[in-house]
């Protein structure tokens, strides 16, 4: 019996050490499918990321940083990936040029549009979102309707919203509305406030690009008739409600809150080709991207906004 008893035990020993074995198996094997779901999660986002950058590489965008400028006309130019051609910076700027000159001379129409900006609000109507604004406001637009003749005007205006919608879209942000000769625009903070707010400023730095090495050159051909273009910009953001006005579809849909009422504000108050950001945006920007801006010194008589989370005037920051 005790013979038995022994045998039984080790029988019972031997099955806990074949199950103790085929378990470790078991999470060897679930763990060597994680690394490589891991390994191909990683490898489908780097092809996401390098399908996004030669996108916004192509028709619209540029970068505004010089030092990526120069790499990118040293690198890029003339090279082909996945059969897609990625154009030198000095490509994308001509064909920007060539746009405006065909506009000016030949009577090219833009396929400007808010559709992309409004799709996106018709999910949110009625809801809360919190965004990061943007107002771009051309300088001396009152001077230039007053002593330009209105066809120019508007070729003007035209060139001007849709240069920069392309560059809005091209840093993953939304055009709202065009208001007279200011074009509006949000980017979703999701839940990375910091990069929302960096590529917002990036993208306000691209649009005084486009403004002073792209329209500029080709109206300064023709000095007589059209003057040099500039470019105020404002950015904050909070919280902004999504409103629609109507009941179906195709009604307009708008953005209040108070962000937009600062944004507006402060790009009243803002140079011409400077970037002016509240608070709100400014503590997240980046140190470097900081150090660009010095406090607005402005009076109080042109200035009542208040910090809605210490009550105290609120702090707008601009280009240096």
């Amino acid at each position: 019996m005790k013979k038995d008893k022994n045998n039984d035990n080790e029988n019972e020993n031997d099955e806990i050490d074949t199950s103790n074995n085929l378990k470790r198996k078991g999470e060897k094997i679930h763990q060597e499918e994680r690394s490589i779901d891991t390994e191909n999660n990683n490898q489908e986002g780097e092809n996401d990321i390098k399908e996004k950058i030669i996108n916004r590489m192509i028709d619209t965008n540029y970068n505004t940083s010089n030092k990526t400028d120069q790499y990118t006309k040293d690198n890029t130019k003339g090279s082909s990936t996945e059969n897609k051609t990625i154009y030198d910076l000095q490509t994308l700027l001509s064909q920007r040029q060539d746009r405006l000159t065909s506009l000016l001379y030949e009577r090219y129409q833009y396929n400007t549009s808010i559709k992309r900006g409004q799709d996106f609000l018709l999910n949110h109507v009625d809801s809360k979102l919190s965004l990061v604004v943007m107002y771009a406001d051309l300088v001396g637009s009152t001077k230039m309707s007053m002593t330009l003749p209105v066809e120019r005007m508007g070729k003007i205006i035209k060139a001007y919203s849709h240069e920069l919608s392309s560059v809005v879209e091209s840093y993953d942000g939304f055009v709202l509305k065009y208001v007279g000769d200011a074009v509006i625009a949000f980017f979703p903070s999701g839940f990375n406030k910091y990069l929302s707010c960096d590529k917002a400023f990036q993208c306000a730095t691209s649009m005084i690009n486009v403004i002073v090495n792209g329209i500029n050159p080709i109206l300064e051909k023709d000095k007589d008739n059209y003057p040099k273009l500039q470019v105020k910009i404002g950015i904050d953001e909070g919280e902004n409600l999504v409103i629609q006005y109507g009941y179906d579809k195709s009604a307009p849909i708008d953005l209040i809150g108070y962000p937009m009422n600062v944004a507006a504000k402060m790009t009243s108050l803002t140079g011409p080709n400077k970037i002016t950001v509240g608070n709100n945006v400014f503590k997240l920007l980046h140190p470097r991207l900081q150090s660009e801006f010095q406090k607005m010194q402005i009076k109080e008589s042109e200035w009542k906004y208040i910090d809605l989370e210490n009550n105290s005037p609120y702090k707008v920051y601009t280009t240096n």
